[in-house]
């Protein structure tokens, strides 16, 4: 796989390193002399350009690329270079960083961004699931899927405990994808038996999210409504 990502700072080399670490081509792009630095990630091809220029697109033959990142410190920028990428150059699949929050309702696909990744957003949900037991907490929004990864972690004496996953009728769109448990990902199986203590991911749609955390633990629902 071909991936060109434009911003070559900590975050942009970053992608690009495990990308090369995983045998993907990747050029990185950046108009600032102090980032492109080969040696910083010598596998990669380098390119000192700005990336929101058709010109500089064409010299790093974007139209060839499976996958483009817009992963710059401009929020503007990354939304010029999805746009162009799938407009302009057909690229089939864009990832776009999201550095303002408050910026993250114009990465759709209106700009030609199939999946927005919102650090501060990734954070916060991180942070809460470490925290929270029983409350639902979303993960990851696929963009152009409408649908996101969350995270439920059963509380004690939870009823699903002991249940097996097949026999539970999960809401409408919901699949569960995986079980962690004692720190492992286990790929659920419909004989596979739920404990307590397991965090459960799921993707669904924002209109099942209700729906999907009064089902698995909907007395932590009501607790936290009358604690606020």
């Amino acid at each position: 796989m071909r991936v060109v990502i434009a911003g070559a700072g900590s975050v942009g080399r970053s992608i690009a390193r495990e990308l090369l670490g995983n045998g993907h081509q990747v050029l990185l792009i950046d108009k600032d002399a102090d980032d492109v630095q080969a040696s910083r990630v010598p596998e990669a091809s380098w390119l000192l350009a700005d990336a929101c220029e058709l010109a500089a697109l064409e010299e790093a033959r974007l139209e060839e690329s499976d996958v483009c990142v817009a992963a710059t410190g401009d929020d503007k920028a990354n939304l010029v270079l999805s746009l162009l990428a799938k407009t302009e150059f057909g690229v089939p699949r864009t990832v776009a960083r999201v550095n303002n929050p408050k910026n993250e309702w114009m990465f759709d696909e209106s700009w030609g961004v199939d999946v927005a990744v919102s650090t501060p957003r990734l954070m916060t949900a991180l942070i809460e699931e470490a925290v929270s037991i029983g409350d639902l907490v979303r993960i990851f929004e696929f963009q152009q899927g409408r649908a996101s990864m969350v995270e439920i972690t059963l509380p004690e004496g939870s009823r699903f405990a002991g249940r097996r996953v097949g026999d539970v009728d999960w809401p409408t769109d919901t699949v569960l994808v995986a079980i962690i448990r004692d720190e492992r990902p286990l790929a659920p199986t419909p004989d596979d038996a739920m404990e307590a203590g397991d965090e459960l991911l799921f993707i669904t749609t924002p209109e099942q999210e209700d729906r999907l955390q009064d089902l698995v633990a909907p007395d932590e629902r009501h607790h936290n409504n009358d604690a606020g």
